[in-house]
């Protein structure tokens, strides 16, 4: 930890360029001159508005983790003017948190690719099934729309806490905490790690799907059962736990993720037209009886809503470049119009190809060449390695910030605890998903015990506390019908889903070969 002292900045073009003359050791430091030395540069601050350009940058212990203050006092324009000036003071003045994983390091548009990543996932190839089946195409194509339209309102409200009171939440927990205090922050802890546990318990059953249709492609015997093609699964995404220390790490294995998704949306694509041509006209009417089809309704819209979020908004912003609010938005912006087409595409036409027949894994229900199916299935696997390890990182971080794992990955401390913590909690993510293999159960389950709460109900009540001296009354009023129509909506979702898990435990036993 060191101070940067004595120094010159320009700002332009929405950048600040620093030029240090000094720098002092922390063990240097008397932190109760520090602090004084604050309170003096920041009474200067708001008594002097027209001085040139000074720079004072220090760094002060505090408790938590680190204070990074920048106290700047920059030549007087008129064009500036005083609220644009105070708005840059407040932005730079943000308490970061201690973590032990890199914060502030990637682009927009990095960031922007990773939720692509988590929503162009080979849990596309389930959603012509999972969703499309139960509501038809006039309840499906309206749910993904709105489910889409609603879904960036409610992560945009998230973005926009990102530095409320002052400080960085670079954790959904910290921002709930914030908020509400310590009986929130575990409430909000249980639940978003509930979400990404069934979250990555279905991506090792895609894996092991997708390992399964390769097999079968070359021998339908029935000796390879899916259990084993899911451990395989996870033991492959284990490994690259190991290998890959944090989320910013990812960097070129997010260019390689953009290329499997294509690969497997692409042929899914093609092959799902060319069966839709030559097929004899489909029924597109939806399956089962009334009080059925009640249920399946009600679980198909928590797949809705699974699609679209992630759960871990704050986690993933907490690595965008300042402007973090600003930078997070466009990122968002990007996620639901250019990222979301390739969903939109493969669900529609899969659904149009096979009607009802639509498979929970869509590259079952296609026919065409066995190379190419086989390197379908093989970009789905190796996507969805890629795509778990994302929604694994706020675990990764939660551990390795508590045990302080820091400096060189290679580190043989380091190497040793992602092996035996991260291995550890993979293996268990992995037995859950071989003994219960229901991947629509899952996506269901998942968006009603917390997709629901985490992405619209937290997230409109959180907007509306904190905001709520600047909400006018009507804007307060569309908060809480949010609140009480998703809290509504996340029961009767969880009920639905626990009635399908009942239901397919009952036709099929545990470790099932499906």
């Amino acid at each position: 930890m060191m101070a940067l002292m004595d120094g010159f900045a320009r700002i332009g073009n929405n950048e600040i360029t620093i030029l240090l003359n000094d720098a002092e050791k922390s063990s240097d430091i008397d932190p109760q001159e520090a602090q004084q030395t604050l309170k003096i540069a920041e009474t200067a601050l708001r008594k002097n508005l027209s001085a040139s350009l000074i720079l004072l940058v220090f760094i002060v212990n505090a408790g938590e983790g680190m204070k990074f203050f920048l106290v700047l006092s920059p030549m007087w324009d008129e064009k500036l003017g005083r609220e644009r000036y105070v708005n840059l003071y407040e932005q730079l003045a943000i308490e970061l948190p201690e973590t032990a994983h890199q914060i502030s390091s990637d682009s927009w548009f990095q960031v922007g690719f990773v939720l692509t990543t988590g929503l162009n996932s080979a849990y596309v190839l389930g959603y012509s099934g999972a969703v499309m089946v139960p509501l038809g195409w006039v309840g499906g194509v309206v749910g993904l729309v709105l489910a889409t339209a609603i879904s960036l309102y409610a992560n945009t409200l998230i973005a926009k806490l990102h530095e409320f009171g002052g400080k960085r939440h670079i954790r959904y927990r910290d921002l709930a905490g914030f908020i509400y205090g310590r009986k929130a922050y575990s409430l909000t802890w249980v639940l978003q790690y509930v979400n990404l546990f069934l979250i990555n318990a279905g991506y090792v059953i895609l894996g092991g799907q997708s390992l399964k249709a390769t097999y079968i492609l070359f021998r339908d015997d029935n000796a390879m059962k899916l259990p084993y093609f899911i451990a395989m699964a996870g033991f492959v995404c284990g490994l690259f736990a190991i290998c890959i220390p944090h989320l910013s790490a990812l960097r070129i294995w997010l260019g390689f993720s953009t290329f499997f998704s294509l690969v497997y949306i692409v042929v899914a694509f093609a092959m799902s037209l060319r069966d839709g041509i030559r097929a004899p006209p489909r029924d597109y009417g939806i399956p089962g009886s009334e009080i059925s089809r009640v249920f399946t309704t009600i679980g198909a819209s928590a797949s809705l809503v699974f699609a679209f979020n992630t759960g871990m908004l704050p986690e993933i912003q907490a690595t965008v470049r300042q402007p973090a609010v600003r930078n997070m938005l466009k990122a968002l912006y990007f996620q639901f119009t250019i990222g979301v087409l390739p969903l939109y595409v493969v669900v529609f036409m899969g659904y149009w190809a096979y009607g009802n027949d639509a498979s929970p894994y869509l590259l079952r229900s296609v026919s065409g060449p066995v190379w190419v199916k086989t390197f379908a299935n093989m970009a789905a696997f190796l996507q969805t390695v890629i795509a778990l390890h994302i929604f694994a990182s706020p675990m990764y971080e939660y551990l390795d910030t508590e045990h302080r794992i820091k400096g060189s990955a290679l580190a043989l401390k380091n190497l040793s605890f992602r092996i035996m913590i991260r291995g550890g909690y993979l293996a268990v993510t992995t037995f859950l998903a071989a003994a219960l293999p229901f991947i629509g159960d899952f996506m269901s389950l998942t968006g009603a015990i917390s997709t629901f709460p985490l992405t619209f109900i937290l997230a409109n009540h959180m907007y509306l506390v904190a905001k709520r001296n600047k909400l006018t009354s009507l804007q307060k009023l569309w908060h809480w019908l949010n609140v009480i129509f998703f809290g509504f909506m996340s029961f009767a979702a969880a009920i639905a889903a626990l009635r399908l898990i009942a239901t397919d435990s009952k036709n099929y036993r545990i470790f099932a070969d499906i």
